[in-house]
């Protein structure tokens, strides 16, 4: 099946043309976002395959409808970058990756938490200026700690089950609490308790009308002084102007972010020689007390080839005219 893959940086296109070859598709990939402007770049491809910042609005899927593709491939988890209302109506097939490696976002999560307690990003920096102090490099011990995770789907289920076996206190807060968390040892409680109790609190939900800026003024007044504060989930839960004033406040001691609710403009793209605009972005930075990764949490080969395997296995399904699997929506 002819397809056209954008935003395909080098990474992407080795594990698909790996993994393309139990599956003889034919590929062509471009390191462009989609968007107005690359749209044109579709030529008689069937399928497009797509990742997080690639523009799928209504105006775009129906151009990408007039232009003759059928399926739409999304190689990641999230899609709140969709008009899936949009999708249906055009009768373009949706398909996604809903689980790659959840346990490459849950080991992430614990990189970053265990990284701010001990400060591995600045003791690193100082033995290669050969400064070997240690003050300003005090942790503290996780177990007997309490941690607080919210949204208990396939990733948070994991970071909750992992923070137990640092012998850490473990509450949670979803609507559908999950059974092995529970006999694990996992207590669920509202968002209320959980914010008042937690010493690091860690983000794993999706992009909604209701966690939109779930993590505001109002629920930051509720922690604990010097929580620690880790979002590996989506940008737009934290309001990042009222994190900005926490920080400030010495009410959030350690922030641990691996989204952003403005990255479209910054993250998977080299910016070194550039200059930044996003001041808000720019503030966080200048923090002691944050440490930032672009969305790395999934890049793992494990990962990688997963996102592969599941994309080119739906194509295959929509090519021979079966139910692929994990389509999104009902088309």
């Amino acid at each position: 099946m002819k397809t056209l893959f954008f935003s395909a940086k080098p990474y992407d296109e080795r594990s698909f043309v790996d993994a393309n070859r139990r599956f003889g598709h034919e590929l062509r990939f471009v390191e462009s976002r989609l968007n107005t402007t690359t749209a044109d770049l579709v030529r008689d491809e069937p399928a497009v395959c797509v990742f997080v910042n690639d523009l799928l609005d209504q105006a775009m899927l129906t151009r990408l409808h007039a232009a003759g593709v059928k399926l739409i491939a999304l190689r990641c988890a999230g899609y709140d970058n969709v008009d899936v209302a949009a999708a249906r109506q055009l009768g373009l097939t949706l398909v996604r990756v809903p689980a790659y490696s959840p346990h490459a976002v849950a080991e992430h999560t614990l990189c970053l938490i265990l990284a701010l307690n001990r400060k591995i990003h600045r003791a690193y920096c100082r033995v290669r200026d050969g400064n070997f102090s240690l003050d300003g490099l005090l942790g503290f011990d996780l177990a007997g700690r309490t941690a607080g995770v919210i949204g208990t789907g396939n990733i948070g289920a994991i970071v909750a089950r992992i923070l137990k076996g640092f012998g850490m206190q473990v509450l949670a807060h979803d609507p559908v609490p999950d059974a092995e968390c529970q006999r694990a040892g996992v207590r669920y409680v509202d968002k209320a308790e959980l914010f008042a109790a937690a010493d690091v609190i860690s983000l794993h939900c999706p992009a909604t009308r209701d966690t939109y800026h779930m993590i505001d003024a109002a629920a930051l007044a509720q922690m604990k002084d010097n929580v620690m504060l880790i979002n590996t989930s989506r940008g737009v839960v934290l309001d990042t102007n009222a994190i900005i004033r926490a920080l400030k406040d010495r009410k959030i001691g350690y922030l641990g972010l691996d989204v952003y609710e403005e990255e479209s403009e910054l993250f998977f793209e080299d910016l070194s020689s550039e200059i930044i605009q996003d001041d808000v972005f720019e503030r966080l930075l200048t923090f002691p007390n944050v440490l930032v990764t672009a969305h790395q949490g999934f890049f793992t080969a494990d990962a990688l080839a997963n996102i592969a395997e599941t994309t080119l296995q739906a194509m295959t399904d929509f090519e021979q005219g079966g139910e692929p699997a994990n389509r999104l929506g009902a088309v």
